[in-house]
């Protein structure tokens, strides 16, 4: 028997069944299959009498009484129910989830099966701006696009994580000819300046430039001999790479993060390869000396279609015309099949615009995805973005630091108060776990799209939907362990499954549920739907243990809980996995 096949199996049966009573018209016609709101009406409802009610010309009820009666499920489920005005509800049988968690309980993957055929997916997330600090902002461009990434990655897609970092452009031109001013060692020494210092040279070169026309000329000019292969600008320009890069990736340590640099210089030999396309298939317009391309959808307050500028008039180019050199590189160089593109919902108006021009182009082949992926922002406890008091905008080493220092502060308390004692690489461990995952978790659990509220204490807190939450029921699971001598890898096999209590019901429903959840965030990218799955997980798991004894049952209920207390930790594990979290033995 393979698992993963429910949900699956249930649909092709009622699209069978549709067809054989009612005819082809009503062939590929979605059985509306779902699961219930309340475990008294089943496991699964189909609404779909409803939706055929007018197609057919007949009555919900009765639609559903015909299809009922086609339906065979007999292996599968209870005797099928209609309710109310054509509601089908489906209760799988105890014998089938029995044998079903079976073959969860044996699979190392949980019985989740791979994907049939891969996909080439990249993902382009977090890209901060080399001469700058990653901040909050980063977070969670960084941390979504990973737990995409890692969801991927278990289906066994082909994942490329690429981080388009800002390495090119107008800002190094400033930056270096400010640079040539005020320390020149810093273009030719490594780490002749901290990244705290070039920050603050960035600063003053961006001020520089915006008040000094001479200075502005300067450092549009740097750029040019920067572009055109200069061998001393290109020396500085790599140090001041290099800086950054380190910085970056003591964030992206702390975080687990892994990444593959490929950054906006990288795509500089194609850009003009792009106007020559976009001049070859018609699509480009001069308008002001610049060229561009007018976008369907998009006007201004007159009604005047907007242009997307390719290449400026002075012959520069700009984000639009790299992002476009990327989609058509990551198409027909790497050979993607899906794009997924992880920025702030600022940036989906331009990412619609891009998207437009490459389609129009013809770069966009058949049967390629191209999706961009927004969120919304963080936010303080006022309600608006993030900011220090002095209101600068929040480090992200700062905010991961104080995350880590909160944590250890409040595992030293408790500690305390349990008259508990543990060495210090215990509690360095569990605070930097907690901290980060506390982190983590508390962005992903939030709809993407929506801007939430960063508060440490609600973060931190071990009752709700948190990482310490989380964290807790898995440790419970390892006390278990502990208490009995128990070794989860060793329960023996052909272990018999028994399904009695209502919590064990309600507990094994949630775990079979895994798949199905894993192939929607994958479809979905959305993170917090896998979250809401744990935290629910959790709770059922809870209410199991405090109303099921375990270690105390007689056998053969015992191993049979046994086995539920490790699908439980083993899906909490890879669950907590997939969101970039680690778990803990002991808290």
């Amino acid at each position: 028997m393979i698992m993963n096949a429910t949900i699956a199996d249930l649909k092709n049966r009622f699209e069978d069944a549709l067809v054989t009573a009612f005819g082809d018209e009503v062939a590929g016609i979605d059985p509306l299959l779902v699961p219930t709101s309340n475990p008294k009406f089943g496991d699964y409802q189909s609404n779909v009498a409803m939706a055929l009610a007018k197609k057919l010309g007949k009555a919900p009820r009765a639609i559903a009484d015909e299809l009922v009666q086609t339906l065979d499920l007999s292996d599968l489920c209870e005797p099928l129910e209609i309710a109310g005005p054509g509601f089908i509800n489906i209760t799988l049988k105890t014998e089938y989830l029995q044998a079903q968690l079976a073959v969860m309980q044996r699979s190392d993957r949980l019985g989740v099966e791979t994907a049939e055929s891969p996909q080439r997916v990249i993902v382009d997330f977090s890209s901060p701006n080399i001469a700058k600090e990653m901040h909050v902002g980063h977070l969670r461009s960084t941390i979504i696009g990973d737990a995409i990434a890692r969801v991927l990655e278990f289906q066994g897609q082909d994942v490329l994580r690429l981080n388009h970092v800002g390495d090119w452009g107008t800002q190094f031109g400033m930056l270096i000819t400010y640079l040539q001013e005020v320390c020149p060692a810093a273009l030719t020494t490594a780490d002749a300046l901290d990244l705290g210092d070039l920050v603050t040279f960035y600063k003053k070169a961006k001020q520089r430039f915006d008040d000094d026309p001479a200075f502005q000329e300067a450092a549009r000019q740097q750029v040019v001999t920067l572009q055109s292969g200069d061998q001393k600008s290109d020396r500085a320009w790599k140090l001041l790479c290099n800086q950054s890069r380190r910085e970056f990736q003591t964030i992206y340590d702390l975080l687990d993060i892994c990444l593959t640099e490929r950054g906006e210089s990288f795509y500089n030999p194609y850009l003009q390869g792009v106007v020559d396309d976009l001049e070859q298939a018609g699509l480009l317009v001069e308008d002001q000396g610049a060229k561009c391309v007018f976008l369907d959808g998009f006007t201004n307050r007159e009604g005047e279609r907007l242009p997307l500028i390719i290449q400026k008039s002075d012959g520069g180019y700009n984000y639009a015309t790299t992002d476009l050199a990327a989609i058509r590189y990551r198409i027909h160089t790497d050979g993607a099949n899906r794009l997924i593109y992880v920025t702030d919902v600022g940036q989906a108006n331009h990412f619609a615009q891009v998207f437009q021009v490459a389609r129009r182009a013809g770069w966009i082949l058949d049967g390629v995805e191209v999706v961009h992926v927004p969120f919304g922002l963080v936010q303080g406890e006022d309600g608006k973005r993030l900011k220090t008091r002095s209101g600068e905008t929040v480090r992200l080493r700062d905010l991961l630091d104080e995350a880590i220092a909160r944590a250890r502060a409040d595992l030293e308390t408790r500690l305390k108060e349990e008259d508990r004692h543990e060495s210090q690489a215990f509690i360095e461990h569990t605070s930097h776990i907690v901290g980060i995952s506390a982190v983590k978790y508390a962005d992903l659990s939030q709809n993407r799209t929506s801007n939430y509220i960063f508060s440490f204490d609600k973060m931190l807190a071990l009752q709700g939907n948190t990482a310490p939450y989380m964290l807790y029921a898995y440790v419970r699971i390892q006390g278990i362990s502990r208490k009995g001598q128990i070794d989860f890898g060793n329960l023996g096999a052909d272990i018999k499954i028994l399904l009695h209590e209502e919590t064990e019901f309600a507990l094994a429903r949630h775990l079979l549920q895994l798949d199905e959840l894993i192939g929607q965030v994958s479809q979905e990218l959305m993170p917090n739907r896998l979250c809401q799955y744990l935290f629910e997980l959790s709770q059922k798991f809870n209410q199991f243990y405090d109303r099921c004894p375990v270690l105390q049952a007689e056998e053969p209920t015992r191993t049979s809980r046994l086995v539920l207390c490790d699908l439980t930790a083993r899906t909490l594990k890879l669950g907590l996995s997939l969101l970039g979290i680690q778990v803990l033995e002991r808290m």
